[in-house]
């Protein structure tokens, strides 16, 4: 309990600092709040880690892949922030990286199972495929706030710190892209390896995961052979999330908290 209060601290301090930056319109003391947004992402991850050795499993339930997507999202963001001026995001992703871990520790976590490799193989694609969308959806959201501030010509400090309206964009289809690639990878090892892929209480996640991925494969094609861009990207971009979130979370919650299936 004590790595996830000072993980959450961490994490709520590099939002906060990350917020202060946007407000005086400076990038002094960005290595700071880096450096603390690393210390909180290898604090979390290393919760997993000696949670999983305690029980000899992987525990995938419910709140603690909330949490590992928390953490795939905080990482990019990171990332994302050491390669460019995208720091924007961690007012956004840190507090909720720490919701998820501090939601996970509350919980006491799930007694894991052995799932074997390909289901958990299919489990990891899942959670990578989510967290790199879960970041698309954020940056599609700032996307449509600097379009919208720039036509009112409200050019305050939060979106001088942004990159430029093209490269956001840029940047957005290149996660969609990522995020895409490993949610087509998600629902071929669901196919090969889940033998329940489509039984009756997995149904709604397949169908829902499957217009999900037709909704970002028709986005990322249209941009292709049309160069959708704009209020339509945006829109389709938080559609086929919310089918994602759907499916996902929205299918663990009912099987693993409602019905109290594993």
């Amino acid at each position: 309990m004590p790595i996830i209060l000072i993980a959450a601290a961490f994490y709520l301090l590099a939002a906060w600092l990350v917020a202060r930056r946007l407000q005086v319109d400076r990038g002094a003391g960005a290595g700071f709040w880096q450096l603390t947004a690393v210390s909180a992402v290898v604090l979390h991850g290393l919760f997993h880690v000696l949670a999983w050795r305690a029980t000899a499993a992987v525990d995938l339930h419910f709140f603690s892949a909330l949490s590992l997507v928390g953490l795939g999202m905080a990482a990019l963001t990171t990332l994302y922030a050491a390669t460019g001026r995208m720091g924007a995001l961690g007012v956004v992703v840190f507090p909720v990286a720490a919701a998820c871990l501090v939601g996970y520790g509350v919980s006491g976590g799930s007694a894991p199972r052995d799932l074997g490799w390909r289901l958990e193989l299919h489990a990891w694609l899942a959670l990578l495929a989510y967290a790199a969308l879960a970041i698309a959806a954020v940056l599609a959201i700032m996307l449509r706030l600097q379009e919208r501030a720039l036509r009112q010509r409200q050019f305050s400090g939060w979106l001088r710190v942004l990159p430029p309206l093209t490269e956001l964009e840029s940047l957005l289809f290149r996660t969609i892209w990522v995020g895409f690639v490993l949610l087509t990878a998600t629902l071929l090892t669901g196919i090969l390896f889940v033998h329940d892929f489509f039984a009756q209480h997995l149904i709604h996640k397949s169908v829902l995961s499957i217009l999900s991925w037709l909704v970002f494969g028709a986005l990322l094609l249209g941009r292709w052979r049309h160069g959708w861009r704009g209020a339509k990207a945006v829109r389709l971009t938080l559609v086929a999330m919310a089918l994602l979130v759907l499916a996902f979370f929205g299918s663990k919650f009912v099987l693993e908290l409602v019905l109290q299936r594993a």
